[in-house]
């Protein structure tokens, strides 16, 4: 079973929903589970990754992304301290090196776009876990959400138009999901709160 420091935090919810912001604030360390997508390069006509109803890759699709390497690098954080995490660049979705993600004293928080994927097999490992996902409504969401990924020009402005829209009429099912794989729902400032304390212990 892996050493722990204290519980692994993974922080779940929509996309802009603020998981990032506050994981990067009181994580220590946060972990980007987000750099674990998959590789456009994998997209092939023999193995092509999920498509869109309008023609594109779907990364919003749990297909897109490499949960098995998730878990392997969280496990190995968890056991030895330390682990890479793949450099991930959203606008060309393909890798630059990696960089290292140490644990210090703090809590271990990691969130993305797929979190939900990864708390049945780390539990089934014996870990410590604690998942939370963040309520905030679909159209706070959505307008935060569409000027992040403008501000970071992530894809072209049709596309996260395209994205956007599917996403906002998704919000429930996104949410329904989180609740069925285990996470606990709480209020955006409720988390912040809680992760404030665990800062501080």
């Amino acid at each position: 079973m892996p050493k722990q420091h204290m519980p692994l935090i993974l922080l779940g919810g929509a996309s802009g929903s603020g998981k990032s912001y506050l994981a990067h604030r009181f994580g220590r360390p946060h972990v980007e589970l987000d750099n674990f997508y998959r590789e456009i390069s994998e997209n092939t006509a023999d193995s092509p990754l999920p498509q869109t109803g309008y023609g594109e890759v779907d990364w919003d699709h749990s297909g897109t992304w490499n949960c098995d390497k998730a878990v392997d690098g969280l496990v190995e954080l968890l056991e030895t301290g330390q682990t890479q995490v793949p450099n991930y660049s959203i606008s060309t979705s393909s890798y630059d090196g990696t960089h290292p993600v140490e644990l210090a004293d703090g809590p271990l928080v990691a969130e993305g776009i797929f979190v939900s994927e990864v708390l049945a097999p780390l539990r089934e490992l014996g870990i410590d876990v604690q998942a939370f996902y963040i309520d905030v409504s679909a159209s706070q969401t959505a307008l935060r959400r569409f000027v992040r990924d403008v501000k970071e020009r992530r894809k072209p402005i049709g596309f996260l138009i395209k994205r956007g829209h599917a996403l906002f009429r998704a919000d429930r099912q996104v949410r329904a999901r989180y609740l069925e794989a285990g996470f606990v729902p709480m209020k955006k400032k409720a988390v912040k709160a809680m992760l404030a304390d665990a800062a501080a212990f």
